[in-house]
């Protein structure tokens, strides 16, 4: 049998790819990719795009494919034998796309090609494609002496490894944790549904009794709902210490990670990895994402003091004027039980009404009210679990523009968290492959999966991700999708969630799982009124991962500074609630930060600023209608099917009508 590596059809053949595939494909396909380089590098003339930037686009398009399969199949599928075969590639594929930029051979061709007349009447998107590829080569060391090039390639080699074994340290981490109580009683508090999980995790590793675990709705029922502060600060403790000890510790990667990073930007000419990563992005330099995050921070103060007063009197009021002062791990705990007592609203009457599956189907219903676009299932496809399910988007001309994977609940070779992976990006007419994950509470107990309200959200974020992948009409496939600046990238999930809180789109799919009911105007009447409950804590929290991220990277001296871990407690704490224990060590479990040799590093603070455009964007379809398909089709026409074919900002303001502004956000926090 042909390796399905290297030839891949479609549907993707996931039911026969095996580790030993892996190997064997990838140095295949970069033999036969550092062929196609070189002869690029070495034409002579004379030169057209099609010879120059397609040429190179092209070179390396069958390894991008095999290997997002293999880093997807890693992610969600994970055996001991496919992570050793994805490690033993990942240095030479990493070298590959390192050795593109500093490439003498392309630096000329690509040079000589933007003295033509041809590159000089490009169409605006190849125009683009051409700078950003000029600016790319030189951000990348093109303009680099000899050894400084090599020690670029080797310092993204290691980044790739170590940053791989960052993730791999993490998931093992959290797999080696649980814990087992066969005691009912030692359960107070917890909801039946959280039990019920809990009962069918024990039974299904042969336990007796309840386990408990890192996963997500595992974690977070405990965290929310258990009267046992013991048990809370068991499971909160472990949480922010994992990947500490042993063969899983994470502490030295981390360290190595970011020296890595400052060489690199230093080699490059940049003053910081943070200078560096936003010298093509919206921020454009790290000390004016700090200004940004330090203005939000400002704002957000006074009402994150009151808060916190609010919630340590509540605690006095139910327990008494001696009632201990609040720590980390009962700060959801206490949170949970004010939003109840002020708006009667109870999270687990209000998850009946949103059956995983409704969810779903309402994000597919509203991408059809919104831009045209039919999502049907697609059966006998083959997956790699058997809770994957595969759809396909038809457009209004009854063509097939996407097809995608759902993969929505948790298991132990999966990892965690949610995302989005653009399998493969096209240009029109060819389709988009994607898979979109979550990790939500599995159905349990006889009840399917019903999701917090949060999770609702996370399920369209997610799925908005998938849109821009999938919408995408860019003729050139490098600026294609989600291809664009990260700190714009949030924008098209982000304004998805805002349609979980409106009337309209949740009469689309919010019904209770035994009766059909929609939900009653009382608890949406309550779920509006709890939407700005504590915004500057949930915004405090952010800002202080996106401090600790470019404090990180811009400011930390180990010398001066001392332990890395302490450095980082200290600045988050400024952020938090109640202070952190010694030995608090949430940095080694950063993925967004050290899990990639870029991901989100230096960047976190993109969130909030893609919060600002999504605040401010969407105040259009509250302003004209929240189904309205006519501004749905506006944004699918000026942002959502542009990919990077325009500056970002030109995108905002074509659909906006001017720039975005931070009073967006703030109003829709309640924090003006």
């Amino acid at each position: 049998m042909e390796n399905p590596l290297l030839h891949p059809t479609f549907p993707i053949p996931f039911d026969v790819i095996r580790e030993e595939h892996i190997e064997p494909a990838v140095r295949a396909l970069l033999t036969e990719a550092n062929a196609a380089v070189d002869a690029v590098a070495a034409s002579q003339g004379p030169y057209t795009y099609d010879t120059t930037l397609g040429a190179l686009e092209r070179t390396s398009e069958k390894l991008e494919l095999a290997m997002s399969l293999i880093e997807h199949l890693e992610g969600v599928a994970t055996t001991p034998a496919l992570r050793e075969a994805y490690n033993a590639v990942l240095p030479e594929v990493s070298a590959l796309w390192s050795s593109i930029p500093l490439n003498p051979g392309l630096w000329r061709v690509l040079n000589e090609f933007a003295n033509t007349s041809e590159a000089t009447s490009l169409d605006p998107t190849r125009r683009r494609f051409l700078d950003k590829s000029l600016a790319d080569f030189r951000r990348s060391g093109a303009q680099l002496d000899g050894t400084k090039k090599e020690r670029l390639k080797a310092i993204d080699r290691e980044l790739s490894l170590i940053t791989t074994r960052f993730s791999q340290n993490v998931l093992d981490s959290s797999n080696d944790f649980e814990i087992l109580i066969e005691e009912q009683g030692k359960l107070a508090g917890l909801p039946e549904s959280a039990k019920a999980a809990a009962a069918e995790s024990a039974k299904q590793k042969g336990k007796v009794g309840y386990r408990f675990t890192l996963q997500a709705p595992s974690m977070i029922a405990v965290l929310t709902y258990a009267e046992d502060a013991s048990l809370r600060e068991k499971i909160w403790r472990a949480q922010n210490t994992r990947a500490t000890v042993g063969q899983h510790d994470n502490r030295p990667i981390v360290a190595k990670i970011l020296e890595l990073r400052k060489e690199k930007a230093n080699l490059l000419g940049f003053r910081d990895f943070a200078d560096f990563q936003l010298d093509d992005r919206m921020a454009k330099r790290g000390a004016d994402a700090q200004r940004f995050i330090e203005e939000l921070r400002q704002k957000t103060q006074p009402a994150f003091d009151r808060e916190n007063r609010e919630l340590h009197a509540f605690r006095k009021e139910l327990e008494g004027s001696g009632a201990p002062a609040i720590q980390p791990w009962d700060v959801t705990f206490y949170s949970e039980k004010l939003r109840k007592a002020r708006f009667s609203l109870d999270e687990e009457e209000l998850r009946a009404y949103f059956p995983a599956e409704l969810a779903l189907q309402g994000a597919f219903d509203l991408a059809h009210r919104l831009y045209g676009v039919r999502i049907e299932s697609v059966n006998g496809v083959p997956v790699w679990d058997p809770e994957v399910r595969a759809y396909r988007i038809v457009d209004e001309s009854e063509r097939v523009i996407g097809t995608f994977y759902v993969d929505l609940y948790p298991r132990e070779n999966k990892r965690s968290g949610a995302w989005m992976h653009g399998l493969l990006a096209t240009v029109p007419p060819q389709p988009n492959l994607a898979v979109f994950c979550l990790n939500a509470s599995p159905p349990a107990g006889g009840k399917p999966s019903l999701l917090l309200h949060r999770d609702v959200e996370t399920l369209f974020h997610e799925f908005g991700h998938l849109l821009h992948h999938s919408l995408s009409r860019v003729s050139v496939r490098s600026l294609a999708g989600t291809r664009v600046a990260q700190d714009f990238v949030e924008l098209p999930s982000q304004i998805m969630e805002n349609w979980c809180s409106e009337r309209e789109a949740l009469d689309l799919f919010a019904r209770h799982y035994e009766t059909d009911a929609p939900l009653p105007s009382v608890l949406l009447e309550r779920m509006l009124a709890a939407r700005t409950f504590r915004a500057a804590n949930m915004q405090m929290r952010q800002l202080g991962f996106a401090a600790v991220d470019l404090a990180l990277h811009m400011d930390y001296e180990s010398e001066r500074d001392g332990d890395l871990l302490h450095y980082a407690r200290r600045l988050l704490e400024q952020y938090a609630v109640a202070p952190f224990p010694d030995d608090y060590a949430m940095l080694a479990g950063f993925s967004h930060l050290f899990g990639h040799p870029v991901g989100y590093a230096a960047g976190y603070y993109s969130y909030k600023w893609a919060e600002v455009l999504d605040a401010d964007a969407f105040g259009r379809f509250k302003t004209e209608g929240v189904l309205s398909r006519k501004v749905g089709q506006e944004f699918q026409d000026r942002l959502l099917s542009r990919g990077d074919s325009e500056d970002p900002i030109d995108l905002f303001v074509a659909f906006r009508g001017r720039k975005p502004s931070v009073e967006a956000l703030l109003e829709r926090q309640g924090l003006l």
